[in-house]
């Protein structure tokens, strides 16, 4: 069994926390040396099987470089292809995807309407390095299905976005005929694939987030350290010690709650979104007091400072806003209340 702190050994050896936003090919490449596609994939499909937890041990290390390869859309891609019951072919499409081949899910609602012959036309959105995609995993409401990106009726767009460390694009559908062939699941299958995949974007984006706020933290101390007024160090400045002590404080009660979560068989879903939502604010709130103790130099784009507080403020909206998944929070622990 691989034990967790190998794999956190290993990230940091492959992305070096001096090497921050590496170019994403040569990311994507040493992601693919590492065989980090196969962490949760079942033994009985080629995979490692390990559990969540040790997927959020690499996403954490991840986070605290802004990786800009899109390991989480793509682990979500294989996992979705992997719980498929009715895909033609699927154990060679698992082999594809485990060789590099990319097919990421969006990680944004899709706006599609279905025409009376089947036809499929809207927008797709929350498509992350699709100039790097063969097809996309397209999750709708009762649907999913994979689609390529170079049919007729399919084009791809960027989308302009403020975090620099990672690319966003929509797919556009005009007409698009799904091939049957393709089809990943559809209703109660589509929902009940739904469940599965949500926890483990919740969950990687949870790691990614506190990975960046810890790191973020650790730059906002070193540089508190080196720099000096009325020659002593600002981090002999007791209202700063608090500031940052407040904050690992933060930290460290959300990564206690992240890797509870990881290693609870029983957590639902909302369960998930909530620790998304918790970590987001978290990373928020860190990236945001990193810039004005860095003086505002984040602000100027000449420091790494402004990366990890764009990275935060995208994470807040992918795969359900912090509100939306407070709110489910918040209904959840009502009903439990009710029921009690």
């Amino acid at each position: 069994m691989i034990e967790l702190s190998e794999l956190r050994d290993a990230a940091q050896k492959a992305f070096s926390p001096d090497q921050l936003t590496l170019d994403r090919d040569l990311a994507w490449s040493r992601i693919a040396e590492q065989g980090w596609m196969l962490i949760e994939l079942p033994e009985a499909l080629g995979g490692l099987g390990l559990g969540r937890d040790a997927s959020a041990t690499i996403q954490f290390e991840l986070g605290r470089v802004l990786n800009r390869a899109p390991l989480i859309p793509a682990l979500l891609g294989l996992q979705g292809v992997a719980a498929s019951a009715t895909l033609t072919n699927r154990e060679d499409w698992i082999e594809r995807i485990c060789a590099g081949t990319y097919i990421p899910l969006n990680m944004l609602p899709a706006a599609v309407e279905h025409a009376a012959d089947g036809a499929m036309t809207g927008r797709i959105s929350g498509v992350f390095e699709a100039d790097m995609a063969s097809h996309v995993l397209v999750g709708l409401a009762n649907r999913y299905l994979l689609v390529p990106l170079d049919a007729a009726g399919v084009t791809v767009r960027e989308r302009p976005v403020w975090d620099q460390s990672r690319r966003l694009f929509d797919v556009t559908l005009d007409g698009y005929q799904p091939d049957p062939a393709l089809i990943v699941a559809e209703g109660d299958a589509a929902k009940d694939m739904h469940d599965r995949i949500s926890p483990l974007a919740q969950l990687a984006l949870a790691a990614d987030s506190l990975g960046g706020a810890s790191r973020a933290l650790e730059m906002t101390v070193e540089y508190l350290a080196m720099r000096k007024q009325f020659d002593r160090p600002l981090a002999m400045f007791q209202s700063l010690k608090h500031r940052c002590a407040d904050l690992k404080t933060r930290i460290v009660a959300a990564e206690a709650l992240l890797w509870s979560r990881a290693a609870d068989p029983a957590a639902a879903v909302v369960d998930f979104g909530a620790l998304k939502a918790l970590a987001n604010s978290v990373y928020t709130a860190v990236t945001e007091d990193m810039i004005q103790l860095h003086g505002g130099i984040g602000l100027t784009e000449e420091h790494h400072c402004h990366l990890f507080l764009k990275r935060a403020l995208l994470n807040q909206h992918l795969c359900g806003s912090t509100d939306h998944w407070n709110g489910a929070a918040g209904r959840a622990a009502f009903a439990r209340l009710i029921a009690a």
